[in-house]
């Protein structure tokens, strides 16, 4: 008995706690860690919050293994990557968390339907979202001391590594510093990645509950915590499902490299060049004319062609068609194909207005907004009045006149979401389809073609932005740095529902600042509700960001990086004082330009281009190319 009971209480010293699978474990305190900085802590503890956040226990178990290549072999004194593939677990019950392998067998042989099965030999680095009341009191006081960040309420992550004994005993250690370097550059990147997860249309192989994915592959930059900083601050993170995928090999010289393209398996071989000079189709889109890619010539809608591969390029003939091939289009005709058969995915449904602008004046016709509200801000009537000058209204401004239809955004909180005691959390949105049932709008209202704006905002401070997300939860201002507004500056009223959708929760202090703010409005302020305060200053944003408040996020809608050459001194200031800034642009190819004009101010995506749930429902049509194009289509986001 004795004997019986010195194995029990040694057990429970050993292992106290919980977790999925491997059973009970206390965490690691991390203060005890050789060589580690407290600083260090705090961005480990960050990084999991992040990725706590973006719930991946919604839709991954067990059984979805990704592989993880975090920089070089020769980066690591092991000279291979540590433990490159993970697995999350609590999806179906228990605590949620996930379990890194050393190699891809270790893996399989731990995998369990729901829980990791106990396999002797074999180490896992192993991080739990648990409560805080699992933990032991040297962890708790660390967590105090260093004011860590949680994961949600009262939840922080314990990280240790384990092993099974061949007796079927639990062992533990702490990570070594450079396991838990792995760890942050791996939490970076799939709390980055995951998202981007597509369900496979081909029907799931009989016997399994597993959500089957498409085959993904994905690179990030990851920026190292100052404090890890070894001579480079920068680190590519590939992120594969299943594992151990690989790009294709980069083709000729004359085809765009797979890697480019967000679906690897939409690219094909190039054609002969005597075929794609026939490939040519009649264009039977919407505008009554359109542009030659080649000469610029304009052309009657049924006169048009189109490159009969990619279906994105307008031409007036197959002479230009054919020198167009040759000089330029050959070289991105896969790219363009690529982006043209995401045109299904990216189109919002539910609407039931016209969601293609041909001409703007005859779109806000067929919506009966011609000529009213905000709304004249669209209308080439109206291309005459500076930004944020338009003629006041004959009603006097009223939110109704404002919107100039029946059903709009009342200007009020929403009353079908749960009221919680203030302050409550901000209300999180995952598209149109949420907040038109939220607010009750029917889907033939298009006021979301003017809420793009304030809403994408909404979405960045609440679901991209984690310091900004934090700073709300806790009830404090967030300062947000708007760059180059121009449409927007009409279109105010909107801007009301983000102190709705605040929810109680925090305040905002928006800054907008940019050539295009008219002098007479610049250097005032407006108070948009209780919530949110906007102030309009006129000048470049390098030139003016000195005068202005320390931003906690940069927002640049429609920002148009690779269009305006002032940008570069802009860039050159959020690398320097490392600001967190997200941009949004109108089309893929623009975001994948964009990237170019970031890298060369030293700058690196670290939120992956990803479509932006908010994007403007309507279509815009390019007078010579097809490429889907939304106002604030795409969503990007460096220093995040």
């Amino acid at each position: 008995m004795d004997l019986h009971l010195k194995d029990l209480f040694t057990r429970f010293q050993e292992q106290f706690g919980s977790g999925p699978g491997l059973g009970p474990g206390s965490g690691a305190c991390l203060l005890k860690i050789e060589g580690i900085n407290p600083s260090f802590i705090k961005s480990l503890y960050r990084a999991a919050a992040a990725l706590y956040r973006t719930d991946p226990w919604k839709r991954l178990r067990p059984g979805h293994l990704f592989s993880i290549r975090v920089g070089k072999d020769l980066d690591w004194s092991s000279r291979k990557q540590l433990f490159p593939y993970v697995q999350f677990t609590g999806g179906d019950g228990g605590d949620v968390g996930f379990n890194m392998f050393r190699t891809e067998q270790d893996a399989l042989k731990m995998t369990g339907s729901r829980e990791t099965n106990r396999v002797p030999n074999i180490e896992t680095l192993r991080v739990t979202f648990g409560l805080d009341s699992f933990m032991f009191p040297v962890n708790k006081r660390m967590i105090r001391s260093l004011s860590l960040e949680s994961s949600g309420p009262d939840r922080f992550p314990m990280m240790e590594v384990a092993r099974c004994t061949h007796l079927g005993m639990l062992e533990f250690r702490n990570p070594s510093l450079e396991e838990l370097r792995f760890l942050y550059a791996l939490m970076k990147a799939i709390a980055l990645v995951h998202p981007l997860l597509q369900q496979a249309k081909a029907p799931a192989p009989k016997r399994t509950r597993l959500t089957i994915f498409d085959t993904l592959i994905e690179t990030v930059d990851v920026q190292w915590p100052v404090e890890m900083q070894k001579g480079w601050d920068l680190v590519a993170v590939t992120v594969s499902h299943p594992p151990n995928q690989a790009y294709s090999e980069k083709p000729k010289s004359n085809s765009i490299p797979t890697k480019i393209i967000e679906s690897p398996t939409s690219l094909i071989e190039q054609p002969k060049e005597e075929d794609s000079m026939n490939s040519i189709e009649h264009f039977t889109g919407f505008y009554a004319s359109r542009r030659c890619s080649m000469c610029e010539k304009e052309v009657q809608g049924e006169q048009s062609l189109l490159c009969g591969r990619c279906r994105a390029v307008i031409y007036c003939g197959a002479i230009c068609q054919r020198q167009h091939w040759k000089e330029t289009h050959k070289s991105i005709c896969g790219l363009y194909k690529a982006m043209m058969e995401r045109e299904e995915e990216l189109e919002t449904k539910v609407f039931t207005f016209p969601c293609y602008l041909e001409n703007p004046c005859k779109w806000l016709e067929s919506v009966g907004l011609h000529q009213k509200g905000m709304w004249r801000r669209l209308c080439n009537c109206y291309n005459h009045c500076p930004f944020g000058m338009l003629p006041a209204l004959n009603g006097g401004g009223s939110i109704n006149e404002s919107w100039g239809i029946a059903n709009y955004p009342p200007d009020s909180p929403f009353i079908n979401h749960n009221q919680e005691p203030s302050p409550s959390p901000p209300i999180l949105l995952s598209g149109w389809a949420e907040y038109y049932n939220l607010r009750c709008l029917p889907f033939s209202s298009p006021a979301s073609a003017l809420l793009t704006f304030p809403l994408t905002l909404h979405h960045i401070i609440t679901a991209l932005s984690i310091g900004s997300k934090s700073l709300l939860l806790k009830g404090r201002e967030v300062v947000i740095h708007y760059v180059g507004p121009e449409a927007e500056l009409d279109f105010m009223p909107a801007f009301t529902e983000i102190g709705h959708l605040l929810n109680g929760s925090g305040s905002l202090q928006i800054t907008m600042v940019g050539p295009e703010v008219p002098t007479s409005l610049s250097g005032t302020m407006s108070v948009i509700n209780n919530r949110v305060r906007v102030s309009l200053v006129r000048g470049l944003y390098q030139e003016e960001m000195g005068y202005l408040p320390s931003p906690h996020v940069v927002v640049a809608l429609n920002s148009g990086l690779e269009s305006c050459p002032s940008w570069g001194e802009a860039l050159e200031m959020i690398e320097t004082r490392n600001l967190p800034a997200y941009f949004t642009e109108f089309s893929e190819l623009s975001c994948s330009n964009a990237k170019q004009v970031l890298r060369g101010a030293g700058l690196h995506v670290t939120y992956p281009v990803t479509p932006n749930p908010f994007r403007s429902p309507v279509r815009i049509q390019g007078a010579s190319i097809n490429l889907p194009s939304f106002s604030n289509g795409f969503v990007f986001g460096v220093n995040t």
